[in-house]
């Protein structure tokens, strides 16, 4: 039986959700991120080797969630059929990305922000709509990396500097900062993902 311990500010997966872990062997939060991690390398290897321009699309993200975490989860690169305590109802995801993608291109296009103010807005609109049944968090850090690195030509976020699925102090300045975009004063944010 699996039994989780979860961070403050992470989604946890109901009892359907947990049914689609394909390795029966783990039973601990430890565990978990340990395999996820390892998958999350192997997405991470595909993606420096398949530099990918073409990644704001439906298509795309959940190729990437699959990539992270098809090893470990059933439902690795499905979206979420469930509304959570956080997130646009589920329903609306699929419309939600197509908005947030046509927004990005047209800030993009426009050059009235800099690459890191465009790629802020970008992460913090996909955690908000939070897509998957978990994985969201790292998934849109690596999301908003590609978008700097692949897409904007700059280089990616230093995220703080630490591991971010992990409970500790810069796990809590990241989501305070993420909850001061909430009303919209993504200084914090902007700050704290060059740290």
């Amino acid at each position: 039986m699996l039994s989780l311990h979860y961070p403050k500010g992470t989604t946890p997966i109901d009892s359907d959700e947990a049914q689609g872990l394909l390795l029966s062997h783990i039973t601990t939060r430890g565990e978990l991120d340990r395999w996820e991690q390892e998958n999350i390398i192997e997405a991470m290897t595909w993606l420096d080797k398949a530099k990918p321009k073409d990644i704001l699309n439906e298509q795309f993200v959940k190729k990437l969630h699959k990539r992270m975490f098809c090893n470990v989860w059933e439902w690795a690169g499905i979206f979420r059929r469930s509304d959570k305590t956080i997130g646009e109802p589920w329903y609306q995801v699929p419309i939600s990305l197509k908005n947030l993608f046509d927004d990005t291109q047209l800030r993009i296009e426009l050059k009235n922000e800099s690459n890191d103010e465009i790629a802020v807005h970008f992460h913090h609109r996909l955690l908000l709509i939070h897509p998957f049944p978990n994985g969201n968090g790292r998934h849109a850090r690596l999301m908003t990396d590609l978008l700097l690195e692949n897409v904007l030509s700059c280089s990616r976020f230093t995220w703080g500097g630490e591991e971010l699925s992990k409970t500790g102090n810069i796990r809590q300045k990241y989501i305070e900062a993420l909850h001061k975009a909430d009303e919209l004063n993504y200084e914090p944010l902007l700050q704290f993902v060059r740290t």
